[in-house]
């Protein structure tokens, strides 16, 4: 399979130390399997840090998602009420209980594959945390009119599983 990651850097070593935490997924290294989502990424962090775009191209064994030695969290293309708590839960920074298994800020899964929570999810999110909206509200509301994948890479055992084949300026 191949991944693909956008940057305004070529990643020659991926180093998990600098990866940002309270992502949909937490701290983690974020590729898609969707070149053009990743082209787009490429030029909205060239856009905001300057720089060139550059598209990372990796390559990974297909049945990762399988193994039996990864902790995997696969929340496959479509989301579910499980999948906006999970994501709810990392991105809030005020998150504490770092043992339930709907959160990964501990980096307690090696990989989580799902859909990215795009602006529109994010508001209904906002919406469901002040209270605006129930949770049968917001699992009525959550859908994509275009989907978009991410896979995290956690931990430096899911990460040695990546292998850069090439990549792309501008």
């Amino acid at each position: 399979m191949i991944l693909y990651h956008g940057s305004n850097v070529d990643v020659k070593e991926i180093n998990l130390k600098i990866c940002k935490p309270f992502r949909d997924f937490g701290k983690g290294f974020y590729l898609t399997n969707i070149r053009s989502q990743a082209e787009s990424m490429a030029k909205r962090t060239s856009r905001i840090k300057g720089g060139t775009p550059v598209l990372n191209i990796y390559e990974i064994d297909d049945d990762f998602i399988m193994r039996q030695d990864l902790r995997v969290k696969d929340f496959s293309s479509i989301p579910t009420e499980e999948w906006a708590l999970f994501v709810m839960n990392n991105r809030n920074r005020n998150f504490s209980d770092l043992q339930n298994s709907l959160c990964n800020q501990d980096c307690k899964y090696d990989i989580v594959h799902g859909p990215v929570a795009d602006d529109a999810m994010a508001v209904l999110f906002q919406q469901y945390e002040q209270e605006f909206i129930d949770l049968e509200m917001l699992k009525k509301r959550m859908t994509y009119k275009e989907l978009s994948m991410q896979y995290s890479f956690h931990t430096e055992k899911a990460v040695s599983l990546l292998k850069k084949v090439k990549v792309i300026y501008g």
